[in-house]
């Protein structure tokens, strides 16, 4: 398939192009009849020469889904998540943290301004993804994993101690990411404020 289609590729290339247009010029040389006899030699000397300066190919750019294309695919994730964490039986302590963390996530991922701000901020959304689809799981996996070894081991620490202390941890990345977007929302308004300040000064 790929050789098949190498000759048209050649065609519409620039090089081609280019020569094809040098070689148009020694054409209307040898019609003013300045190549002379030479002029089969002029002909493809300057389709070379064109060929040669012509710029080389650029290869498109990868299409890669943009940042709003990844909140959407994170949303989906994040109720695959929630549905998950509805069958998985907490303790108290641990359920409270839980539902404080998912909260904070859906405020996150809500669509709206919120979302808007955190699409221009790449590690803002790898730190949601990250929290989504690996900690918020792993961390809840592992407890229920755990506490089924504790019971024929009692007298050991208790898992839901790691458990909470884990989505304290994740809850507070969270909130920091919150802040981080808080600010830049506020420095925008800041910045609203000075150039409204300059242009009545000048006028």
């Amino acid at each position: 398939m790929a050789t098949s289609r190498s000759p048209l590729r050649y065609l519409e290339s620039r090089k081609n192009l280019t020569g094809s247009a040098c070689g148009i010029v020694g054409l209307a040389l040898t019609f003013t009849g300045v190549a002379g006899p030479y002029w089969p030699a002029v002909v493809a000397g300057l389709y070379g020469a064109g060929a040669l300066v012509a710029p080389p190919e650029r290869p498109p750019l990868p299409d890669f889904p943009d940042p709003s294309a990844q909140l959407d695919e994170l949303r989906g994730d994040f109720a695959t998540l929630r549905e998950y964490l509805t069958g998985v039986e907490l303790p108290p302590a641990a359920a409270g943290r839980l539902t404080e963390l998912t909260e904070l996530l859906a405020a996150l991922l809500d669509p709206g301004w919120v979302a808007e701000v955190l699409a221009q901020d790449p590690e803002g959304i790898h730190a949601l993804s990250r929290a989504v689809r690996q900690d918020v799981p792993e961390a809840v996996d592992t407890f229920v994993r755990t506490r089924w070894w504790t019971r024929l081991t009692p007298g050991s620490e208790p898992p839901e101690r790691h458990l909470e202390r884990q989505l304290t941890l994740l809850h507070d990345e969270a909130d920091r990411l919150a802040a981080t977007l808080r600010e830049t929302e506020a420095r925008r308004q800041e910045s609203h404020t000075r150039y409204l300040e300059d242009r009545g000064r000048s006028n």
